[in-house]
């Protein structure tokens, strides 16, 4: 194999599990001749650069070797830090590009009208200068899709899924998902005690905008009840288990986890603030709303606990760590035998090399019919035979 020149980027929210994934991909590069190039602040490095400034080169281009990654595995977040840029609808050229041509659109949400722009000729003629004959892309759906992006401009990509939703599509596991629950686990069982002390319901908002499976999950190994996005819960018939729970529970208490994009009938999450690149805006608090809710019905006090960011800071647990630098080393396999346009995944239970998902299609969604019980808001524990490690296939 010729030697090649490798940029890597992490885009979106960090997760455990990153570093691990870019010195991985750093020490098996040096192996097979390969240079390697850190791409900072995700896509906006491919955007935002002026290749004619030093001091805009050094805020987005990192070399990397062994020495500057050997001890970045050690620790949480992204050493190549991270954005929400999304390159296809920019509200605002950089100032690098401003003056010049690009394709745009206009959109209109709530009665308001905005300008987007596409600068992905910038992005690719950055990609040529910088002479990478590969870009590895580690991120969520949302990153990722802009990888398909550039695969059909006929960029070699090859794409590293990450998320504590674990909602990527084409694979049943993304890095940092492990390390979440754990955190979210540990949690829970510390503030037991505390809920417990107070005889209160207990409510835990987790992350999970369009997929409940960090929810899900938690409420798996913590035998709780949980709210997921997919599907509406009744309010009241929840408001009855949680009060039932208590009163059934010798301490006094009940739990449940909420999906920050969970709803109930007749409800919908709030939003605040602009859209992101990708048109998201910050959710309200579903566990705020419905603690209202059941100190209205029933006069009962309530303890809400948000763990969404925690559950994203610290090193990560085995599992993401053994997923994180066998991704790395799945990838690096595909630039030596010269493939692109594909994914790192687990499929079937199976490490695999498959193509990165259709933006068009969305998150991958928890499957109702086999993983959650309707009627009890809990996930389902039966009918597990046969099924790969992580109870559900990409």
């Amino acid at each position: 194999m010729s030697a090649k020149r490798i940029g890597i980027l992490t885009g979106g929210g960090d997760v455990p599990g990153l570093n691990s994934v870019i010195k991985s991909v750093v020490y098996r590069g040096t192996e097979i001749g390969c240079e390697t190039i850190g791409i900072r602040r995700g896509w906006e490095g491919l955007t935002h650069i002026d290749l004619k400034d030093p001091a805009s080169r050094s805020r987005y281009i990192l070399p990397l070797n062994r020495e500057n990654t050997r001890t970045i595995d050690r620790t949480g977040g992204t050493y190549l830090h991270s954005s929400r840029t999304n390159p296809t609808k920019m509200p605002k050229l950089p100032p690098v590009l401003e003056g010049q041509k690009f394709s745009s659109k206009e959109s209109t949400k709530n009665g308001v009208t905005s300008t987007v722009f596409d600068v992905t000729p910038a992005v690719l003629k950055n990609i040529e200068a910088l002479g990478l004959d590969y870009v590895v892309a580690i991120g969520g759906d949302d990153t990722l899709s802009y990888a398909a992006e550039l695969d059909r401009h006929g960029v070699k990509v090859i794409a590293v899924p990450k998320t504590m939703d674990n909602d990527v599509r084409n694979t049943e596991y993304c890095i940092g998902f492990s390390t979440a629950i754990t955190r979210a686990m540990d949690a829970i069982e510390r503030q037991r005690t505390t809920v417990g002390s107070h005889e209160r319901i207990g409510i835990f908002r987790v992350f999970g905008r369009d997929a409940g499976y960090t929810a899900l999950y938690t409420a798996y190994v913590t035998s709780l009840r949980c709210c997921i996005p997919e599907y509406k819960v009744n309010l009241k018939h929840l408001i009855d288990i949680l009060v039932a729970d208590k009163h059934s529970n010798p301490s006094n208490y009940s739990l449940v986890i909420l999906s920050e994009g969970a709803e109930w009938e007749g409800y919908a999450v709030k939003e605040y603030g602009p859209a992101d690149a990708f048109g998201h805006r910050k959710k309200m608090s579903v566990a705020e709303d419905l603690s209202s809710e059941i100190k209205a019905a029933t006069g009962d006090e309530t303890v809400v606990s948000d763990l969404t960011y925690d559950l994203r800071s610290g090193s990560p647990d085995f599992v993401d760590r053994m997923v994180a630098i066998t991704f790395a080393g799945m990838a690096m396999d595909a630039v030596e035998e010269g493939k692109s346009g594909l994914m790192t995944a687990i499929s079937s239970g199976c490490y695999a090399m498959v193509p990165i998902p259709d933006p068009k299609l969305g998150p991958r969604k928890v499957e109702i019919a086999t993983m959650y019980n309707t009627e009890r808001y809990r996930p389902t524990y039966d009918r597990k035979l046969e099924l790969p490690i992580f109870l559900t296939r990409g």
